[in-house]
Protein backbone atom coordinates (compact mmCIF):
# COMPACT_ATOMS: atom_id res chain seq x y z
CA UNK A 1 0.00 0.00 0.00
CA UNK A 2 1.27 3.45 -0.88
CA UNK A 3 1.53 6.13 1.79
CA UNK A 4 1.91 9.84 1.16
CA UNK A 5 3.47 12.58 3.22
CA UNK A 6 1.23 15.11 4.90
CA UNK A 7 1.72 17.68 2.12
CA UNK A 8 -0.34 15.53 -0.25
CA UNK A 9 -2.20 13.32 2.22
CA UNK A 10 -5.37 13.56 0.16
CA UNK A 11 -3.75 12.05 -2.94
CA UNK A 12 -6.01 9.13 -3.90
CA UNK A 13 -4.41 5.70 -3.93
CA UNK A 14 -4.82 3.59 -7.04
CA UNK A 15 -6.08 0.03 -6.87
CA UNK A 16 -3.05 -1.97 -8.05
CA UNK A 17 -5.16 -5.05 -8.71
CA UNK A 18 -7.41 -3.00 -10.97
CA UNK A 19 -4.38 -1.68 -12.87
CA UNK A 20 -2.95 -5.16 -13.42
CA UNK A 21 -6.32 -6.53 -14.50
CA UNK A 22 -6.61 -3.84 -17.17
CA UNK A 23 -3.05 -4.57 -18.30
CA UNK A 24 -3.82 -8.27 -18.61
CA UNK A 25 -6.96 -7.57 -20.63
CA UNK A 26 -5.23 -5.45 -23.27
CA UNK A 27 -2.17 -7.72 -23.33
CA UNK A 28 -4.37 -10.60 -24.49
CA UNK A 29 -5.11 -8.70 -27.71
CA UNK A 30 -2.33 -9.65 -30.12
CA UNK A 31 -0.28 -11.25 -27.37
CA UNK A 32 1.54 -14.56 -27.78
CA UNK A 33 2.35 -17.22 -25.15
CA UNK A 34 6.04 -16.23 -25.20
CA UNK A 35 5.23 -12.67 -24.10
CA UNK A 36 5.39 -11.31 -27.64
CA UNK A 37 3.05 -8.62 -28.90
CA UNK A 38 1.96 -8.28 -32.53
CA UNK A 39 -0.42 -5.34 -32.70
CA UNK A 40 0.70 -3.36 -35.72
CA UNK A 41 -0.94 0.00 -36.26
CA UNK A 42 -4.44 -0.18 -37.76
CA UNK A 43 -4.34 -3.99 -37.96
CA UNK A 44 -7.28 -6.14 -36.79
CA UNK A 45 -5.45 -6.57 -33.47
CA UNK A 46 -5.04 -2.81 -33.11
CA UNK A 47 -8.72 -2.39 -33.93
CA UNK A 48 -9.64 -4.82 -31.15
CA UNK A 49 -7.44 -2.96 -28.66
CA UNK A 50 -9.03 0.32 -29.73
CA UNK A 51 -12.49 -1.18 -29.20
CA UNK A 52 -11.39 -2.29 -25.73
CA UNK A 53 -10.24 1.23 -24.89
CA UNK A 54 -13.39 2.89 -26.21
CA UNK A 55 -15.50 0.48 -24.16
CA UNK A 56 -13.54 1.40 -21.03
CA UNK A 57 -13.83 5.14 -21.68
CA UNK A 58 -17.56 4.91 -22.23
CA UNK A 59 -18.04 2.80 -19.12
CA UNK A 60 -16.31 5.56 -17.12
CA UNK A 61 -18.60 8.21 -18.58
CA UNK A 62 -15.94 9.94 -20.67
CA UNK A 63 -16.80 11.50 -24.02
CA UNK A 64 -15.05 9.70 -26.87
CA UNK A 65 -13.68 11.57 -29.88
CA UNK A 66 -11.71 10.22 -32.84
CA UNK A 67 -9.88 12.62 -35.12
CA UNK A 68 -8.94 12.43 -38.81
CA UNK A 69 -5.81 10.39 -38.20
CA UNK A 70 -7.55 7.96 -35.82
CA UNK A 71 -6.27 9.27 -32.50
CA UNK A 72 -8.72 8.30 -29.74
CA UNK A 73 -9.53 10.78 -26.96
CA UNK A 74 -11.49 10.11 -23.78
CA UNK A 75 -12.61 13.51 -22.51
CA UNK A 76 -13.53 14.33 -18.90
CA UNK A 77 -14.52 18.01 -19.08
CA UNK A 78 -16.07 18.21 -15.63
CA UNK A 79 -14.30 21.41 -14.49
CA UNK A 80 -15.68 23.69 -17.20
CA UNK A 81 -14.22 25.41 -20.27
CA UNK A 82 -12.07 27.88 -18.32
CA UNK A 83 -10.24 25.21 -16.32
CA UNK A 84 -6.91 23.78 -17.52
CA UNK A 85 -6.94 20.50 -19.42
CA UNK A 86 -4.32 17.83 -18.85
CA UNK A 87 -3.86 15.06 -21.40
CA UNK A 88 -2.26 11.72 -20.56
CA UNK A 89 -1.82 8.42 -22.37
CA UNK A 90 0.41 6.79 -24.95
CA UNK A 91 -0.14 4.25 -27.76
CA UNK A 92 -1.59 0.78 -28.22
CA UNK A 93 0.24 -0.21 -31.43
CA UNK A 94 3.34 -2.38 -31.14
CA UNK A 95 6.39 -3.49 -33.03
CA UNK A 96 6.20 -6.86 -34.82
CA UNK A 97 7.21 -9.48 -32.27
CA UNK A 98 7.52 -6.66 -29.75
CA UNK A 99 6.74 -6.44 -26.05
CA UNK A 100 3.49 -5.96 -24.14
CA UNK A 101 4.30 -2.89 -22.06
CA UNK A 102 5.77 -0.41 -24.55
CA UNK A 103 3.04 2.18 -25.03
CA UNK A 104 0.11 0.10 -23.80
CA UNK A 105 1.21 0.48 -20.17
CA UNK A 106 0.95 4.27 -20.50
CA UNK A 107 -2.61 4.02 -21.83
CA UNK A 108 -3.67 1.54 -19.13
CA UNK A 109 -2.04 3.59 -16.35
CA UNK A 110 -3.84 6.71 -17.61
CA UNK A 111 -7.14 4.80 -17.45
CA UNK A 112 -6.42 3.61 -13.90
CA UNK A 113 -5.26 7.06 -12.74
CA UNK A 114 -8.30 8.92 -14.10
CA UNK A 115 -10.65 6.25 -12.72
CA UNK A 116 -9.02 6.66 -9.29
CA UNK A 117 -9.42 10.44 -9.38
CA UNK A 118 -13.05 10.16 -10.47
CA UNK A 119 -13.82 7.88 -7.53
CA UNK A 120 -12.10 10.21 -5.05
CA UNK A 121 -13.98 13.24 -6.37
CA UNK A 122 -17.28 11.39 -6.15
CA UNK A 123 -16.60 10.24 -2.60
CA UNK A 124 -15.13 13.50 -1.26
CA UNK A 125 -17.40 16.00 -2.99
CA UNK A 126 -14.34 17.97 -4.17
CA UNK A 127 -14.96 20.40 -7.00
CA UNK A 128 -12.38 19.51 -9.68
CA UNK A 129 -10.29 22.39 -11.05
CA UNK A 130 -8.89 20.60 -14.11
CA UNK A 131 -10.23 18.61 -17.03
CA UNK A 132 -8.57 15.42 -18.24
CA UNK A 133 -8.14 13.65 -21.56
CA UNK A 134 -6.94 10.07 -22.01
CA UNK A 135 -5.33 9.58 -25.42
CA UNK A 136 -4.29 6.70 -27.65
CA UNK A 137 -2.05 7.94 -30.48
CA UNK A 138 -2.10 6.38 -33.95
CA UNK A 139 1.05 4.74 -35.38
CA UNK A 140 3.53 5.79 -32.71
CA UNK A 141 5.84 2.92 -33.56
CA UNK A 142 6.22 3.56 -37.29
CA UNK A 143 6.53 -0.17 -37.89
CA UNK A 144 3.77 -0.43 -40.49
CA UNK A 145 3.57 3.18 -41.70
CA UNK A 146 6.35 5.75 -41.77
CA UNK A 147 7.05 8.15 -40.20
CA UNK A 148 6.64 7.17 -36.56
CA UNK A 149 4.76 9.46 -34.13
CA UNK A 150 2.30 9.94 -36.98
CA UNK A 151 -0.87 10.60 -34.99
CA UNK A 152 0.66 13.00 -32.49
CA UNK A 153 2.51 14.85 -35.26
CA UNK A 154 -0.77 15.49 -37.08
CA UNK A 155 -2.52 16.58 -33.87
CA UNK A 156 0.33 18.96 -33.02
CA UNK A 157 0.32 20.41 -36.54
CA UNK A 158 3.81 19.19 -37.42
CA UNK A 159 2.61 17.34 -40.52
CA UNK A 160 -0.47 17.68 -42.67
CA UNK A 161 -3.33 15.22 -42.20
CA UNK A 162 -3.65 14.62 -45.95
CA UNK A 163 0.04 13.69 -46.14
CA UNK A 164 -0.32 11.33 -43.17
CA UNK A 165 -3.44 9.64 -44.56
CA UNK A 166 -1.62 8.98 -47.84
CA UNK A 167 1.30 7.07 -46.24
CA UNK A 168 1.35 3.47 -47.45
CA UNK A 169 2.59 0.24 -45.91
CA UNK A 170 4.66 -2.41 -47.70
CA UNK A 171 1.50 -3.87 -49.25
CA UNK A 172 0.38 -0.54 -50.67
CA UNK A 173 -2.43 0.07 -48.16
CA UNK A 174 -2.72 3.71 -47.13
CA UNK A 175 -3.28 4.99 -43.61
CA UNK A 176 -6.62 6.39 -44.71
CA UNK A 177 -7.70 3.08 -46.21
CA UNK A 178 -6.63 1.18 -43.10
CA UNK A 179 -8.46 3.59 -40.80
CA UNK A 180 -11.60 3.28 -42.89
CA UNK A 181 -11.36 -0.52 -42.84
CA UNK A 182 -11.27 -0.67 -39.03
CA UNK A 183 -13.83 2.18 -38.74
CA UNK A 184 -11.57 4.62 -36.90
CA UNK A 185 -11.46 7.37 -39.52
CA UNK A 186 -12.90 10.22 -37.48
CA UNK A 187 -13.17 14.00 -37.63
CA UNK A 188 -13.27 15.63 -34.20
CA UNK A 189 -10.18 16.45 -32.16
CA UNK A 190 -10.24 18.23 -28.80
CA UNK A 191 -8.37 21.48 -28.39
CA UNK A 192 -4.69 21.43 -27.50
CA UNK A 193 -4.32 20.70 -23.76
CA UNK A 194 -2.53 22.87 -21.22
CA UNK A 195 -0.17 20.01 -20.34
CA UNK A 196 0.67 16.53 -21.57
CA UNK A 197 2.07 13.75 -19.33
CA UNK A 198 3.12 10.39 -20.75
CA UNK A 199 4.05 7.39 -18.61
CA UNK A 200 6.31 4.79 -20.21
CA UNK A 201 8.65 1.95 -19.43
CA UNK A 202 12.23 3.18 -19.60
CA UNK A 203 13.43 0.90 -22.37
CA UNK A 204 16.99 1.04 -21.04
CA UNK A 205 18.79 -0.01 -17.86
CA UNK A 206 19.66 3.35 -16.27
CA UNK A 207 17.07 3.09 -13.50
CA UNK A 208 17.89 -0.54 -12.81
CA UNK A 209 21.63 0.18 -12.72
CA UNK A 210 21.08 3.10 -10.33
CA UNK A 211 18.86 1.03 -8.04
CA UNK A 212 15.97 3.46 -8.55
CA UNK A 213 12.34 2.92 -9.51
CA UNK A 214 11.28 6.16 -11.16
CA UNK A 215 12.70 8.48 -13.78
CA UNK A 216 11.84 11.66 -15.68
CA UNK A 217 12.97 12.25 -19.23
CA UNK A 218 14.19 15.83 -19.12
CA UNK A 219 15.91 15.81 -22.55
CA UNK A 220 14.98 14.12 -25.81
CA UNK A 221 17.29 13.20 -28.63
CA UNK A 222 16.72 14.27 -32.19
CA UNK A 223 16.58 11.86 -35.12
CA UNK A 224 17.14 11.88 -38.86
CA UNK A 225 15.56 9.01 -40.78
CA UNK A 226 16.37 8.26 -44.43
CA UNK A 227 14.63 5.81 -46.70
CA UNK A 228 17.34 5.20 -49.27
CA UNK A 229 17.38 2.97 -52.35
CA UNK A 230 20.51 1.66 -54.04
CA UNK A 231 19.70 0.79 -57.68
CA UNK A 232 21.77 -1.81 -59.51
CA UNK A 233 21.16 -4.35 -62.27
CA UNK A 234 19.49 -7.71 -61.88
CA UNK A 235 21.57 -10.66 -63.08
CA UNK A 236 22.23 -14.37 -62.56
CA UNK A 237 24.60 -15.05 -59.66
CA UNK A 238 26.14 -18.00 -61.52
CA UNK A 239 27.41 -16.96 -64.95
CA UNK A 240 27.60 -13.18 -64.41
CA UNK A 241 31.27 -12.24 -63.90
CA UNK A 242 32.00 -10.52 -60.60
CA UNK A 243 33.46 -7.48 -62.33
CA UNK A 244 30.28 -6.96 -64.32
CA UNK A 245 27.88 -7.11 -61.42
CA UNK A 246 25.97 -4.04 -60.26
CA UNK A 247 24.93 -5.35 -56.85
CA UNK A 248 22.61 -3.04 -54.95
CA UNK A 249 22.94 -5.13 -51.79
CA UNK A 250 26.71 -4.78 -51.87
CA UNK A 251 26.33 -1.00 -51.73
CA UNK A 252 23.98 -1.43 -48.77
CA UNK A 253 26.56 -3.58 -47.00
CA UNK A 254 29.25 -0.94 -47.53
CA UNK A 255 26.98 1.77 -46.09
CA UNK A 256 25.87 -0.28 -43.09
CA UNK A 257 29.52 -0.79 -42.17
CA UNK A 258 30.22 2.92 -42.61
CA UNK A 259 27.32 3.83 -40.33
CA UNK A 260 28.74 1.69 -37.55
CA UNK A 261 32.09 3.42 -38.02
CA UNK A 262 30.44 6.82 -37.74
CA UNK A 263 28.96 5.89 -34.36
CA UNK A 264 32.26 4.43 -33.14
CA UNK A 265 34.10 7.66 -33.96
CA UNK A 266 31.41 9.93 -32.45
CA UNK A 267 31.26 8.14 -29.09
CA UNK A 268 28.23 8.20 -26.84
CA UNK A 269 26.53 11.18 -28.50
CA UNK A 270 25.55 9.40 -31.73
CA UNK A 271 23.51 6.28 -32.47
CA UNK A 272 23.22 4.91 -36.02
CA UNK A 273 21.25 1.99 -37.41
CA UNK A 274 19.68 0.29 -40.39
CA UNK A 275 16.68 -1.40 -38.82
CA UNK A 276 15.00 -2.52 -42.02
CA UNK A 277 16.34 -3.69 -45.37
CA UNK A 278 14.21 -4.54 -48.39
CA UNK A 279 15.96 -6.44 -51.17
CA UNK A 280 14.58 -7.00 -54.68
CA UNK A 281 13.96 -9.46 -56.21
CA UNK A 282 15.23 -11.23 -53.07
CA UNK A 283 16.07 -14.54 -54.74
CA UNK A 284 19.07 -16.70 -53.74
CA UNK A 285 20.50 -16.85 -57.26
CA UNK A 286 19.79 -13.32 -58.47
CA UNK A 287 22.06 -10.30 -58.07
CA UNK A 288 19.82 -7.72 -56.33
CA UNK A 289 18.84 -4.77 -58.49
CA UNK A 290 17.42 -2.76 -55.56
CA UNK A 291 18.16 -2.50 -51.86
CA UNK A 292 16.09 -0.14 -49.73
CA UNK A 293 17.54 0.88 -46.37
CA UNK A 294 15.69 2.47 -43.46
CA UNK A 295 18.50 4.49 -41.87
CA UNK A 296 18.44 6.27 -38.50
CA UNK A 297 20.79 8.80 -36.97
CA UNK A 298 20.06 9.85 -33.37
CA UNK A 299 21.73 12.39 -31.09
CA UNK A 300 20.93 14.72 -28.25
CA UNK A 301 23.13 17.37 -29.87
CA UNK A 302 21.77 19.26 -32.89
CA UNK A 303 25.33 19.94 -33.99
CA UNK A 304 26.35 16.27 -33.82
CA UNK A 305 23.19 15.27 -35.68
CA UNK A 306 23.76 17.82 -38.46
CA UNK A 307 27.39 16.74 -38.88
CA UNK A 308 26.34 13.08 -38.97
CA UNK A 309 23.81 13.78 -41.72
CA UNK A 310 26.46 15.51 -43.81
CA UNK A 311 28.76 12.53 -43.35
CA UNK A 312 25.92 10.14 -44.20
CA UNK A 313 25.36 11.91 -47.51
CA UNK A 314 29.05 11.49 -48.36
CA UNK A 315 29.07 7.82 -47.37
CA UNK A 316 26.00 7.13 -49.51
CA UNK A 317 27.75 8.45 -52.60
CA UNK A 318 30.95 6.57 -51.82
CA UNK A 319 29.12 3.29 -51.18
CA UNK A 320 27.23 3.57 -54.46
CA UNK A 321 30.42 4.30 -56.35
CA UNK A 322 32.26 1.33 -54.80
CA UNK A 323 29.50 -1.04 -55.90
CA UNK A 324 28.96 0.59 -59.30
CA UNK A 325 25.30 1.39 -58.66
CA UNK A 326 23.03 4.42 -58.51
CA UNK A 327 20.99 5.64 -55.56
CA UNK A 328 17.97 7.74 -54.71
CA UNK A 329 16.76 9.19 -51.42
CA UNK A 330 13.06 8.43 -51.24
CA UNK A 331 12.18 10.19 -48.01
CA UNK A 332 13.76 12.07 -45.12
CA UNK A 333 12.14 12.62 -41.73
CA UNK A 334 13.78 14.87 -39.16
CA UNK A 335 12.93 15.23 -35.47
CA UNK A 336 14.62 17.92 -33.42
CA UNK A 337 16.42 17.45 -30.12
CA UNK A 338 15.19 19.43 -27.14
CA UNK A 339 14.11 19.65 -23.51
CA UNK A 340 10.95 18.56 -21.76
CA UNK A 341 9.03 21.17 -19.78
CA UNK A 342 10.90 22.19 -16.63
CA UNK A 343 7.70 22.74 -14.66
CA UNK A 344 6.41 19.25 -15.38
CA UNK A 345 9.83 17.77 -14.62
CA UNK A 346 9.72 19.46 -11.19
CA UNK A 347 6.14 18.31 -10.66
CA UNK A 348 7.18 14.72 -11.36
CA UNK A 349 10.15 15.00 -9.00
CA UNK A 350 8.04 16.49 -6.22
CA UNK A 351 5.26 13.93 -6.65
CA UNK A 352 7.76 11.07 -6.56
CA UNK A 353 9.21 12.51 -3.36
CA UNK A 354 5.76 12.29 -1.77
CA UNK A 355 6.06 8.54 -2.19
CA UNK A 356 9.65 8.47 -0.91
CA UNK A 357 11.07 7.89 -4.37
CA UNK A 358 13.93 9.76 -5.99
CA UNK A 359 13.40 10.72 -9.63
CA UNK A 360 16.38 10.04 -11.88
CA UNK A 361 16.72 12.56 -14.72
CA UNK A 362 17.10 10.75 -18.04
CA UNK A 363 17.51 11.32 -21.76
CA UNK A 364 15.02 9.67 -24.07
CA UNK A 365 16.84 8.44 -27.16
CA UNK A 366 13.79 6.73 -28.61
CA UNK A 367 10.86 8.78 -29.83
CA UNK A 368 7.69 9.38 -27.81
CA UNK A 369 4.50 11.20 -28.69
CA UNK A 370 5.38 13.73 -26.00
CA UNK A 371 8.13 14.95 -28.32
CA UNK A 372 5.51 15.99 -30.88
CA UNK A 373 3.47 17.59 -28.12
CA UNK A 374 6.36 19.77 -26.92
CA UNK A 375 5.65 21.96 -29.96
CA UNK A 376 2.20 22.94 -28.67
CA UNK A 377 2.10 22.55 -24.87
CA UNK A 378 4.23 21.74 -21.80
CA UNK A 379 5.03 18.03 -22.05
CA UNK A 380 6.98 15.37 -20.20
CA UNK A 381 7.62 11.63 -20.20
CA UNK A 382 7.96 9.81 -16.88
CA UNK A 383 9.24 6.26 -16.61
CA UNK A 384 9.53 3.11 -14.54
CA UNK A 385 12.23 0.43 -14.96
CA UNK A 386 12.49 -2.11 -17.75
CA UNK A 387 13.94 -5.37 -16.46
CA UNK A 388 17.36 -5.75 -18.06
CA UNK A 389 16.76 -2.59 -20.07
CA UNK A 390 14.83 -4.65 -22.63
CA UNK A 391 12.22 -3.14 -24.97
CA UNK A 392 10.88 -4.11 -28.43
CA UNK A 393 11.35 -7.79 -27.57
CA UNK A 394 9.01 -10.49 -26.20
CA UNK A 395 10.99 -10.58 -22.95
CA UNK A 396 10.22 -6.91 -22.28
CA UNK A 397 8.98 -6.70 -18.68
CA UNK A 398 8.25 -4.28 -15.86
CA UNK A 399 7.35 -5.71 -12.46
CA UNK A 400 3.88 -5.27 -10.99
CA UNK A 401 5.14 -3.13 -8.06
CA UNK A 402 6.95 -0.80 -10.47
CA UNK A 403 3.93 -0.60 -12.75
CA UNK A 404 1.79 0.32 -9.74
CA UNK A 405 4.30 2.95 -8.63
CA UNK A 406 4.35 4.62 -12.03
CA UNK A 407 0.56 4.74 -12.20
CA UNK A 408 0.43 6.10 -8.64
CA UNK A 409 2.86 8.94 -9.39
CA UNK A 410 0.92 9.73 -12.57
CA UNK A 411 -2.29 9.87 -10.51
CA UNK A 412 -0.54 12.12 -8.00
CA UNK A 413 0.54 14.54 -10.74
CA UNK A 414 -2.97 14.65 -12.17
CA UNK A 415 -4.42 15.06 -8.68
CA UNK A 416 -2.41 18.23 -8.10
CA UNK A 417 -4.01 19.73 -11.20
CA UNK A 418 -7.43 18.51 -10.05
CA UNK A 419 -7.08 20.17 -6.65
CA UNK A 420 -5.12 23.30 -7.54
CA UNK A 421 -5.87 24.03 -11.19
CA UNK A 422 -2.94 25.15 -13.33
CA UNK A 423 -0.07 24.20 -11.05
CA UNK A 424 2.45 25.19 -13.73
CA UNK A 425 1.34 28.80 -13.55
CA UNK A 426 1.65 28.92 -9.76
Amino acid sequence: MFETKSETAATPIINAGDLHHLMDEVSAIGGGPDGSMNRLSLSPEDAAARDWLVSFLQSEGLKVAVDRIGNIFGILDWAGPDAPTVMTGSHLDSQPNGGRFDGAYGVVAACAAVRTIKREVAESGLKPKANFIIVNWTNEEGARFQPSLLGSAVYAGEIDAAYALARRDGSGVSVGEALDAIQYLGEAAPKIPDAYIELHIEGAASLENAGLRFGVFSRYWGAVKYRLAFLGRQAHTGPTPMAERRDALLAAAHLITELKGMADRAGLELHTSVGRLEVFPNSPNVVPNEAVLFIELRSGSPEVLAAAERELELKISQSAERAGVMFEVRSIDRRKAGLMDEGLVRLAQNTARDFDEKALLLDTIGGHDAISMTAVCPSVVIAVPSVGGVMHHPSEFTSEPDRALGAQILAGMLWRFCVNGDVLAA
